[in-house]
Order: structure tokens, then sequence, then C-alpha cells
């Protein structure tokens, strides 16, 4: 892999993609979104800032796609009554950086900044939540797109205690 710098086609592409899947997770269109990854895809968040992987210790998300299938289905299960009615989020992707380019296979190392928003209408009480970190996505070209094979997001406070998570960052 080769450092890239400035900006160029890997750059602009790279980041129209980061864009339309925080629109997916905004949208809640969560069967999309998990689409974007490859087969053996995952996602991963942290427990601690120096967490080195997530298959030796609990993180806070570790998802590969049987998983993220499981999350999705409870997520649109009609008795998910800590979700009704559901979270609203809206995503801030920024500072894209694509840190490295595989001239062979075209594949990606893409970091960002993330800010998200999310809005649960519970009842009697409304309850914001803000989220913010870093994010490390491994894209590998499919197409004229890409497809996910790691997304790593590091939330600046990850080794905070959280009420339950219901959403993907």
């Amino acid at each position: 892999m080769t450092n890239v710098l400035g900006k160029n086609s890997n750059y602009s592409d790279a980041e129209a993609f980061l864009f339309h899947e925080a629109r997916l997770l905004d949208e809640r269109r969560f069967e999309d979104w998990m689409a974007l990854f490859t087969k053996t895809g995952y996602y991963w968040a942290p427990a601690r800032v120096e967490q080195q992987d997530p298959w030796n210790e609990v993180s806070l998300i570790f998802d590969d796609r049987e998983i993220m299938t499981s999350r999705i289905q409870r997520l649109r299960h009609p008795k998910i009554y800590a979700q009704l009615p559901h979270s609203r989020s809206v995503r801030q992707i920024s500072n894209v950086q694509v840190e490295k380019a595989d001239e062979k296979t075209d594949d990606l190392l893409v970091h960002s900044t993330f800010f998200m928003l999310e809005h649960r209408p519970t009842l009697p009480h409304a309850m914001e939540r803000i989220f913010a970190g870093r994010i490390t996505h491994k894209l590998t070209r499919a197409n004229e797109t890409f497809q996910i094979a790691y997304k790593k997001v590091l939330i600046a406070n990850c080794d905070t205690a959280f009420d339950p998570l219901f959403v993907y960052f």
C-alpha cells in the first residue's frame, strides 16, 4: 500500500461513499447499510482507546454479518418497546483522509471524524445523546463503488458507562 496525499479520485469516491453510508444509517435503512459490507466484513466499536483487537476482550459492539442481521431484526421487531418510537439520528462525517491505497487491489484505508446526535422521543421525557469519535474503514473496490471490509468506530468516550446502545455509529 502507498500513502495517498491530497484530494484525488480515491478521496472523492471514499468521501461520497462515507456520506452515503451515514445517510443510510440516519434513514434507518439498515438492510441497505448491511449490504455495503463484504461477506466477511465486520463492524467494531472498541470499549477502550488502547484496545488492539475485538477478539481478545469485550467491545461495545463487534458485529459480523450474522450478528448485524440479528440486531437489525430486533430493531425492526414490533415489540422492541425501548425503541417505540424509534430513535432518530443525524450523523456528520468530516476530516476524511485516505491514508493508504493499494494500487493492485484498489483497497483503501480511510479515516474520518464523526459526530452523531441520537434523539430518543420516549415518554415522558425525550432524551438526546451525542457521540463523537474517529472511524477507520477498510474499503474494497466493488465495481463502481466500495464494500466495507471492516469499520472500526472509536468513540471519544468509549470507556464511559452507556445506557443501552440501539444505533450503529
